[in-house]
């Protein structure tokens, strides 16, 4: 039952991303526009989603330290252990490290953990603190990544680190979590008429993602007879590695039980992030093989869903 319900929460997802995908295919829509459809998302729709959710947030209540610095400390054991297993199997190009690191350890939160969060536990608040983790640390760190090997980029390398870094900072997502968090904890009042604004944006940022997602797909083809190994290293990496490093470490190194650690488990079994699509599109790298990642992580999480919702509840 845990299964269908989740499936038929996914729903919308299926359709977003399969309208894209049949109206790529049919050319009734360029494959090539989906391009601006993820920039639509990325620069403009998602920092709307985040900063309206974050600002409404009680930050207090979510915030467990334990949980939080459990699963930042697997989370980065799972992205270095990602990081040199690229490297030996001959991924050169930082750029290339930094997305299969994404992969592997981002999660995705806003298109997938929300539903079956509000299926299991009836709230999606726990997810929250994760998210700003991605977005404040990993998502920054990736984005620098990307910032500092763009081809127009020159100086020294100091130069280009702080030119990188402070382009991320200044990243519309990055911007906006931040923005989200000091106005919370300041208590700065928002009118109702400002937050609605975003909470409308910010609606669209899940099916315009989906969508520039499966326009992608249409438009270029995935083949699962064509899986490569590397891609099926990430996808056991991404949907059954990161769960039991997420579990190993926030309960024996940082005592994390009960619900919080069942909540972290079924967080860290999430599948690759839309986002990883996304910068792939906006900095040109490994466009392809991010978009089959994000799809197949999908199928293979919804496939595992019943065994650790099984162990976790």
């Amino acid at each position: 039952m845990g299964a269908v319900e989740a499936l038929e929460k996914l729903a919308p997802v299926v359709l977003a991303f399969g309208c894209g995908a049949v109206l790529a295919r049919r050319k009734v829509v360029p494959a090539g526009s989906s391009k601006v459809f993820a920039d639509y998302a990325f620069l403009f729709a998602v920092p709307c989603f985040l900063f309206g959710n974050i600002y409404r947030s009680d930050l207090g209540a979510l915030f467990h330290w334990r949980a939080v610095t459990g699963y930042a400390a697997a989370a980065c054991a799972a992205a270095v252990l990602t990081g040199v297993l690229a490297r030996l199997l001959g991924v050169r190009d930082p750029r290339g490290v930094a997305l299969r690191i994404m992969a592997a350890v981002q999660v995705n939160t806003a298109y997938f953990a929300v539903p079956v969060f509000i299926m299991l536990f009836g709230d999606a608040a726990p997810i929250f603190p994760v998210l700003l983790f991605q977005v404040c640390v990993l998502s920054l760190v990736v984005i620098s990544v990307m910032e500092l090997g763009r081809p127009d980029r020159t100086g020294s390398p100091v130069r280009r680190l702080g030119s990188a870094v402070g382009a991320s900072l200044l990243t519309p997502v990055v911007v906006a979590c931040n923005a989200g968090v000091g106005l919370n904890l300041l208590s700065v009042p928002m009118p109702g008429v400002v937050l609605d604004s975003f909470a409308f944006v910010g609606d669209s940022a899940s099916p315009v993602a989906l969508f520039a997602l499966g326009l992608h797909l249409g438009g270029s083809g995935l083949e699962v007879r064509g899986t490569t190994l590397e891609e099926v290293w990430i996808i056991a990496a991404k949907c059954v590695a990161l769960p039991l490093i997420t579990f190993t470490v926030c309960r024996y190194a940082f005592g994390v039980e009960g619900e919080r650690l069942s909540q972290l488990v079924l967080i860290a079994a999430m599948p690759a992030p839309q986002n990883l699509f996304v910068f792939a599109q906006r900095y040109g790298v490994g466009v392809d093989t991010s978009a089959a990642l994000v799809v197949k992580t999908s199928v293979v999480a919804l496939l595992l869903l019943p065994l650790w919702t099984h162990w976790a509840v």
